[in-house]
């Protein structure tokens, strides 16, 4: 659950078929206040029968809620499997009650979405963009959607999903760190996430390592920033930990963008503060198992805006093979 400015208490989670009458009320009464469109969207007609149907057929209904009333809805299909060995699913019925669209939960729903893609067992995702919103499309394409090919009615909008990863310990996760380094050039922005202890300032140990920098990396909670130089001509690495502050504005005052051009800058506790600083982002979202007695840890890598549109992280990163895999189904 997380608060908004206005106090109000937001909850996405995914839909039972008890609550299809919910979700589609919230698709036909957000569909129903966009301009009409020639055909008319398919929603206007579902049924909840039609929503039952998604869920009954393995695709996933997603429904967030605004101090308990239904306020935006997303659906994801079942995985098909594709003949190049990709996994497809599709997200539609993205719908924000007119209400609530101020309190920014068609980003979080997507984001959600995505997530829920990955936990699937799908490696890419698509969706059609209508030609009449090109808004929409620059929408799309700020959660990492490009353009894949023309449809009659628009465009069919593409990403690849996170890359899920199970790191058994420390030393592995530092390897992690090191083995995304080669991928990493001047200029890119990578932001980790995870709480407390998950393991973001161990991974940024072994990127350091990767890129060959100078000087030990610890976490520079008390310092917020730290340069460590290159040691040959690759690039710096600015090592941020943006924990203590409390807005963008207070990013600004560390002037990051006066070292982004010529280093590879990781910013831990950076969501939602510092993507106003590229175009471009490389997530990685790091997860601690439920047994604190496990040092198991689930990595999530994904990469957002043009600078990872054409890069196919999954052949890119040269990670042991066995920790790659997904689980199907």
């Amino acid at each position: 659950m997380t608060k908004t400015p206005e106090a109000a208490a937001i909850t996405i989670r995914l839909a039972e078929p008890d609550d299809a009458a919910a979700v589609l009320g919230v698709v036909q009464a957000a569909f129903a206040a966009r301009p009409p469109v020639d055909p008319p969207a398919a929603a206007l007609s579902d049924t909840v029968d039609d929503v039952i149907a998604v869920i009954d057929a393995g695709g996933e209904v997603l429904l967030a809620e605004v101090d308990g009333t239904p306020a935006a809805s997303l659906q994801v299909t079942a995985v098909v499997d594709q003949l190049d060995g990709e996994h497809l699913v599709t997200i539609n019925r993205v719908s924000v009650v007119t209400e609530f669209r101020h309190l920014g939960l068609g980003a979080a729903i997507i984001r959600a979405g995505v997530l829920v893609a990955t936990e699937m067992g799908a490696t890419v995702v698509e969706l059609l963009a209508r030609r009449e919103f090109p808004g929409n499309r620059r929408m799309w394409e700020s959660h990492g959607f490009h353009a894949e090919r023309e449809h009659p009615l628009g465009w069919i909008m593409r990403r690849e999903l996170p890359v899920r990863l199970e790191v058994p310990d420390g030393p592995a996760m530092q390897h992690l760190g090191e083995a995304i380094a080669p991928i990493l050039r001047a200029g890119d922005l990578l932001i980790a996430s995870g709480e407390l202890g998950a393991g973001k300032t161990t991974f940024t140990q072994g990127l350091a390592r990767g890129l060959d920098v100078d000087g030990a990396v610890i976490s520079p909670t008390f310092v917020i920033s730290r340069v460590h130089h290159s040691r040959h001509d690759g690039p710096d690495l600015v090592h941020v930990d943006a924990y203590r502050l409390a807005s963008a504005a207070e990013v600004d005052d560390l002037d990051l963008d006066e070292t982004l051009a010529g280093a590879v800058t990781v910013v831990e506790w950076g969501e939602g503060l510092v993507e106003s600083l590229s175009d471009s982002a490389l997530h990685v979202q790091i997860q601690r198992s439920g047994d604190p007695d496990d040092e198991t840890r689930t990595v999530l890598v994904w990469g957002e805006g043009p600078r990872w549109n054409d890069i196919a992280l999954r052949t890119s990163l040269t990670w042991p093979a066995t920790t790659l895999e997904h689980t199907h189904g």
